[in-house]
C-alpha cells in the first residue's frame, strides 16, 4: 500500500526509466506511469499505435509469443500486453487500438 511512501521510494522505477530514456531515447514516447500502489512497477503505454509497442517490445528483446492478447469495451479495443524485468523494476508495456468495426455482409440472392 502507498501510506508513508516518499519519493525514495520509487526510486526503484524512476532508475529503470531513466535508462529506458537514455537506452532508447529514439523509440516513440509512451505515456509513462508511476504508482505507489506498485512501488516497483514503470507501465510504459500506447494508444493507437501498435507499432510503437512492437518496436519496444523488439528493443527490450521480449519475445512475440510472451505478449498477452485480449479486447475490452465490448470487443471494440484490442489490448496488447508484456513484462520485463528493467534495472530491478517491473516494466509493464500495454497498448491500445480500436478494433475496426466489421462491415455488414451482403446478402447473396
Amino acid at each position: 500500500m502507498s501510506d508513508g511512501l516518499t519519493l525514495d521510494d520509487l526510486a526503484v522505477p524512476l532508475r529503470a526509466l531513466r535508462l529506458l530514456a537514455a537506452d532508447f531515447g529514439y523509440l516513440a514516447a509512451p505515456d509513462v506511469h508511476l504508482t505507489p500502489i506498485y512501488p516497483n512497477r514503470v507501465s510504459l503505454s500506447f494508444h493507437r499505435d501498435l507499432g510503437a509497442f512492437e518496436a519496444w517490445r523488439e528493443a527490450l528483446g521480449i519475445a512475440p509469443d510472451a505478449v498477452r492478447h485480449g479486447t475490452q469495451s465490448a470487443g471494440r479495443t484490442r489490448v496488447l500486453r508484456a513484462s520485463a524485468q528493467c534495472a530491478g523494476a517491473e516494466l509493464e508495456l500495454v497498448a491500445y487500438a480500436d478494433i475496426p468495426a466489421l462491415a455488414p455482409a451482403e446478402v447473396a440472392v
